[in-house]
C-alpha cells in the first residue's frame, strides 16, 4: 500500500512580486493623473469602472477600484482596494470584494475556503482585469460635455 504525501505549499514570492510590478504599471497607464486627480471613470463594454484615490502618503497611495453594471452577474459589482508602493513600484490587493486583509497563504481546507495561494490568485485576477480595462476601456465623458472639436467650430 502506498502512502500519499503532499509536498508542503510554498509561496512563489518572485511570481507574486512580478505580478505586483506589472499591475503597478497597468494602473498608472489607466490613471496617469492620480497625483492631481482623485478619480477617473472608464467605460468597459457595458460596465462603468471607477478608479478612486482614497489615501495619499509619501510612499504609498490607496485606491478603490469599482466596476458596476456589467453584463455578467458574477462580476457585475466588483470592488477591489489596492495599495500602490511608489518606492518599489508595486501594486498589491488589500481587499477583494468583501474579504479584507488576505493572508499570503492558508492551510487548506479552511473555514473561509480560501485557496492556499489566495493573495497570489487575487493579484493575478487584478492583472487580468486591469489588462482587460486597458484593452477595452474608454474614457467616460461627462454627460454635459461637448463632443465637438475646437477645430470644427
Amino acid at each position: 500500500m502506498y502512502k500519499l504525501t503532499r509536498k508542503p505549499f510554498k509561496l512563489d514570492l518572485t511570481a507574486l512580486h512580478a505580478i505586483c510590478d506589472a499591475n503597478y504599471a497597468r494602473l498608472l497607464r489607466l490613471f496617469p493623473a492620480y497625483e492631481n486627480c482623485n478619480s477617473r471613470e472608464l467605460l468597459v463594454g457595458s460596465a462603468r469602472v471607477q478608479l478612486e484615490v482614497v489615501e495619499r502618503c509619501r510612499y504609498t497611495t490607496i485606491f478603490h477600484l469599482r466596476q458596476q453594471r456589467a453584463e455578467s452577474r458574477w462580476l457585475g459589482q466588483l470592488r477591489v482596494e489596492v495599495r500602490a508602493y511608489h518606492d518599489v513600484r508595486m501594486l498589491e490587493v488589500m481587499a477583494f470584494q468583501s474579504a479584507r486583509q488576505v493572508a499570503p497563504r492558508y492551510q487548506y481546507p479552511n473555514s473561509a475556503m480560501f485557496a492556499q495561494d489566495e493573495k497570489y490568485q487575487q493579484n493575478l485576477f487584478l492583472a487580468d482585469w486591469l489588462e482587460h480595462c486597458l484593452q477595452n476601456g474608454r474614457v467616460a465623458l461627462d454627460p454635459g460635455a461637448s463632443l465637438t472639436d475646437s477645430r470644427s467650430a
